[in-house]
C-alpha cells in the first residue's frame, strides 16, 4: 500500500442555510468554484496532475444533480482529463469520498485526487429528492429506514440520556465553538465573496454564542409529533425492552443546517507539485461499518470502535477525536461508549453549534481536526462520520 498524504483541507465558512444567509445567493458551482481557484491560485497543486475529483452530496437535485463532482471541475476550466464521482452515503458522504480517494492512492490507480462534498441547503432543501425512502411509508418500513431525530431519540431512549443531558451538551457545544470563532482556531476557512449581498463571508454563522440552558430547555420536542404518528410504535417492537420513547430532541440540541463545501487533497506525494507546500498529514487508516439501520446514527461509534481494534489503539493512544455531533445524544453515546474524556473530543464545538451541510460535513471536520493538531502539536487523531440508516466511517490521521 502506498501512503496517502494530505496536501491541504480547506473549506468555506458554514453559512446559515436561509435566504439571509452569507452564502445563500452563491450556486454550489459558484461556491466550488471558491476552492477550486484556492488551490490553483495559490499553487497548492497543478491541475494537470489532478487524476479525479471525488464529492460528497446528499441531495443531488436541481444545482446539485448531474454528477457535481465532475461538472464543476469543467465549469472551473479544469482539465478534461480530471474525472469526477459525487458520492452518496448519507452525511458520512464527503468522508467516504476521502476514504474512496484514499483507498485508490493507496492502490497505486492514482496519485492525486481532490475528495470532499458540497451542500447548498438553503436552495436545495433536504428531503427535496422526494426519495422514495422519506415519503412512501411502506418502502421505509421494509427498508428499515426512519428519519435522523427519530433515531436520536432512540438512541436516547436505549441509553438512558435525559432532556438535561442533551440541553447541557448543546450548551457546551455553542460555548466551545463560540471561543474557538473568537481565537481564530478555524485556520482552514476560505473566505467567500458574495456578490449579489456585496458581503465578505469570513466565519460559521450559526453559531448562537448567547444561547443558555434556559433557553435550550423552553424549546419543544421536534419528533413528538412524528413519534405519535406511528414512528414510536414501530419503534418499540423492534426494541420491547423500552417503556417509551424519550422525544428530547429539539431545534436548539440538534445540529443546524447550513451551505457549505469543503475540498481535500490527497497525494502520494508528501509534497504539493509546486514544492511550496508540504502535507499537514497522512491517513493511516479507515474504518467504514454499518450499524443497527433502526438506530440510524450511531454508525460514528462503531466505526471509530473498528478502527481502533484493527489498530490495537485505545483511546489514550489518540490525541484528539473529532466525532460527528449529528444530534446531542449520539455524541453524548459515542462518549461513554468510547471513553472519550472531554478535552479529546470536539473540542472546538460540534454540528448542533456550528451547522451540518450533510454532504460537505465530514471534509469540514476533517479540517478542523488539521487545524486542532496543528495548533496544540498533537500527533495522532480521528474524524468518524454517522449517516442515515446506520453508515459510519472512521479515518485515522497522523500528523
Amino acid at each position: 500500500m502506498n501512503p496517502v498524504y494530505i496536501l491541504e483541507s480547506v473549506r468555506t465558512p458554514r453559512g446559515r442555510a436561509k435566504e439571509s444567509g452569507g452564502l445563500h445567493d452563491l450556486n454550489p458551482y459558484e461556491l466550488l468554484n471558491a476552492l477550486y481557484e484556492h488551490y490553483s491560485i495559490n499553487e497548492i497543486l497543478d491541475p494537470e496532475q489532478l487524476n479525479e475529483v471525488i464529492l460528497g452530496c446528499v441531495t443531488q437535485h436541481g444545482e446539485q444533480a448531474g454528477n457535481i463532482a465532475k461538472s464543476s471541475a469543467l465549469y472551473s476550466q479544469y482539465p478534461d482529463h480530471v474525472s469526477g464521482l459525487t458520492v452518496n452515503r448519507f452525511c458520512s458522504s464527503s468522508l467516504d469520498a476521502i476514504n474512496i480517494g484514499y483507498l485508490k492512492i493507496a492502490s497505486g490507480q492514482s496519485n492525486m485526487i481532490m475528495a470532499g462534498g458540497i451542500e447548498m441547503m438553503s436552495r436545495v432543501p433536504m428531503l427535496s429528492d422526494n426519495a422514495a425512502i422519506w415519503t412512501d411509508v411502506n418502502i421505509a418500513l421494509k427498508s428499515k429506514i426512519f428519519m435522523m431525530g427519530s433515531g436520536a431519540d432512540l438512541i436516547a431512549s436505549v441509553n438512558k440520556i435525559n432532556r438535561f443531558e442533551v440541553d447541557i451538551q448543546a450548551f457546551n457545544s455553542q460555548q466551545k465553538a463560540a471561543n474557538a470563532q473568537k481565537n481564530g482556531y478555524f485556520k482552514s476557512i476560505v473566505p467567500i465573496f458574495n456578490p449579489t449581498k456585496d458581503f465578505l463571508c469570513t466565519d460559521d454563522e450559526c453559531i448562537r454564542p448567547a444561547t443558555s440552558i434556559e433557553d435550550l430547555s423552553s424549546l419543544i420536542p421536534s419528533f413528538e409529533e412524528l413519534g405519535r404518528n406511528g414512528v414510536d410504535q414501530m419503534q418499540l417492537q423492534h426494541f420491547p425492552e423500552l417503556a417509551e420513547i424519550s422525544h428530547i430532541h429539539t431545534a436548539g440540541n440538534s445540529p443546524a443546517m447550513a451551505d457549505a463545501a469543503s475540498i481535500t487533497l490527497l497525494s502520494s506525494s508528501s509534497s504539493s507539485t509546486s514544492n511550496k507546500y508540504k502535507s499537514r498529514g497522512l491517513i493511516k487508516a479507515v474504518s467504514v461499518v454499518n450499524d443497527d439501520p433502526l438506530l440510524v446514527l450511531s454508525g460514528c461509534v462503531e466505526a471509530t470502535k473498528q478502527l481502533m481494534k484493527n489498530e490495537n489503539l485505545t483511546t489514550e493512544d489518540i490525541d484528539l477525536f473529532e466525532i460527528h455531533e449529528a444530534f446531542a445524544s449520539t455524541i453524548i453515546f459515542a462518549a461513554k461508549e468510547l471513553d472519550i474524556p472531554e478535552d479529546k473530543l470536539n473540542v472546538n464545538g460540534g454540528c448542533i453549534a456550528l451547522g451540518h451541510p450533510m454532504g460537505a460535513t465530514g471534509s469540514i471536520m476533517l479540517s478542523s481536526l488539521l487545524d486542532e493538531m496543528e495548533r496544540k502539536d498533537l500527533s495522532l487523531g480521528v474524524v468518524a462520520t454517522s449517516g442515515a440508516a446506520g453508515a459510519g466511517t472512521a479515518l485515522l490521521i497522523q500528523r
